[in-house]
């Protein structure tokens, strides 16, 4: 998890790969910064106060300027 849960905020399950290294990869090469691991899907947990919250936050850490792809964004049930 990026961060703690606070008071008011629920916790959000978010799946992203990068899209530059997936197509890198299918092609046997590797991006020049992040890892090939990047070309599977990674699952973060989210303390945001709603989805719209969760994906700005997931973007300024994995912004999709640099290649990373939001697949699915998932209220975690308790």
């Amino acid at each position: 998890m990026l961060q703690m849960p606070c008071n008011g905020h629920q916790i959000f399950e978010v799946a992203l790969y990068n899209k530059d290294v997936r197509s890198l990869v299918k092609d046997n090469l590797s991006h020049d910064f992040f890892d090939d691991q990047w070309a599977d899907t990674h699952i973060h947990d989210i303390s945001a106060r709603d989805e719209v919250d969760a994906r700005r936050q997931i973007d300024e850490r994995f912004p999709a300027s640099d290649g990373f792809v939001i697949e699915r964004v998932a209220i975690t049930k308790a």
